[in-house]
């Protein structure tokens, strides 16, 4: 009972972190057409991303290593090990790359303006770094509800 326990809240703060980062790309798109409402459509996604998936993420990885310790699996397991490398990977690139562009991206369209090509490029890189942090969440999702072989 214990396992499917915390199995339910490693669910539902997936649910939570990848639920509210899938929808960054809507309210930025949304945005970008009443440039108006952009200053606060991206400060409210950091705070969306401080306050509610960022710590999400933190719940997933405690819930995590707790369900491999009560179901007494080893994080050598191929598809277990690879999650958690690249749930490193999503964390560097989160906090070295995403976290920064969107700071830089909000400065920037203050000081320079939704039609400025400096703002254009802080979006993109944004952007990218945005796309790239979706591909490795999804590559994790999938690892945790497939559990492949890999190797070994």
């Amino acid at each position: 009972m214990l396992y499917l326990l915390i199995k339910w809240l490693h669910v539902l703060a997936a649910i939570t972190a990848l639920g509210a980062n899938i929808t960054y790309g809507f309210w930025i798109t949304r945005a970008t057409r009443d440039p108006a409402v952009l200053p606060f459509t991206l400060r409210s996604i950091k705070i969306l991303d401080d306050r509610i998936a960022n710590p999400a993420y933190g719940v997933l990885l405690i819930t995590g290593f707790a369900m491999a310790w009560v179901g007494q699996l080893p994080l050598r397991t191929p598809w277990l090990a690879t999650a958690l490398v690249l749930y490193v990977v999503m964390v560097v690139v989160a906090v070295a790359g995403y976290t920064p562009a969107l700071k830089r991206q909000m400065v920037v369209l203050d000081r320079s303006g939704v039609s400025s090509p400096e703002y254009q490029a802080a979006a993109a890189r944004a952007q990218r770094l945005g796309a790239l942090l979706g591909v490795v969440v999804v590559a994790i999702v999938f690892l945790m509800v497939v559990k492949p072989a890999l190797w070994g």
